[in-house]
């Protein structure tokens, strides 16, 4: 696959990964904005743009796990049990998505893309709602094992059909289903590692990853990720969640024209 960039399309998709690292980690749903970046700035099939993606989804979703593991998220065992579960999910649903992804085309992706930003834009909305009655840092809770599944195939599927993560749609997702923020965006890092490591291998099968743009987006995405973990420890996000629900909302009228 190639592609021939100049360097303001450069510039403009390193900011792309490094918003979407610091989403990632910070409130979840960034991991779209490479996606969204790839799908609007090159010229890449649905297939090329889900596939680069997800591949630098791989390095984002272990250095996030490992970020949440030293602050002790995932060291609570019911954290870490929805994390299993979805970890587990995301080995049926991702073969899915990437399948499906195989029979769109880019019109169909970029309509869908838009439909799937504008329900993680919600959803963010709706979880700083539900966060505000969600039980405190510390308090025990268990969403059940069959809500569990539902949310990590449901992500797995889109994850793959996309080139995501995890945390954009299982982070709000688990919010809503009672889960505290922190140990949401924790079980969410280890999904991503083995959606993108699954949907990696199919995309890598299908010839569709741009590995030059993978390392532009990559490398600033990593950064974020950083950046965005410690936002969500020591910042209030109040306001970076409703400025990307705002942002994502903004956005997919024009993804779904733009198709």
């Amino acid at each position: 696959m190639s592609w021939t960039p100049d360097t303001l399309t450069l510039v403009l998709l390193a900011l792309f990964g490094l918003a979407g690292g610091i989403g990632i980690t910070a409130i979840g749903p960034g991991g779209v904005l490479p996606t969204i970046g790839m799908f609007l700035l090159t010229g890449l099939t649905p297939a090329g743009v889900a596939g680069t993606a997800i591949v630098t989804h791989v390095a984002t979703g272990v250095l996030g796990t490992a970020a949440y593991t030293r602050s002790g998220q995932l060291r609570d065992p019911d954290t870490r049990r929805t994390a299993v579960v979805l970890a587990a999910s995301a080995l049926a649903g991702t073969p899915v998505g990437v399948l499906l992804n195989t029979h769109v085309s880019g019109r169909l992706f970029g309509i869908l893309l838009a439909c799937a930003v504008t329900v993680t834009g919600l959803l963010v909305w709706l979880r700083e709602r539900r966060a505000a009655t969600a039980p405190t840092p510390g308090t025990p809770v268990r969403v059940p094992l069959a809500l569990t599944v539902a949310v990590g195939v449901t992500v797995a599927v889109a994850a793959g059909l996309f080139g995501l993560g995890g945390p954009m749609l299982s982070v709000p997702l688990l919010v809503v289903c009672g889960l505290p923020v922190l140990s949401a965006l924790a079980a969410a890092q280890a999904q991503s590692v083995v959606i993108a490591s699954v949907g990696t291998v199919g995309y890598v099968q299908h010839g569709s990853v741009d590995w030059t743009l993978a390392a532009v987006v990559g490398v600033p995405e990593l950064v974020g990720v950083i950046v965005g973990w410690r936002i969500a420890r020591s910042v209030p996000a109040r306001r970076l969640k409703y400025a990307m629900a705002a942002m994502l909302l903004a956005l997919a009228p024009y993804l779904a024209f733009r198709s």
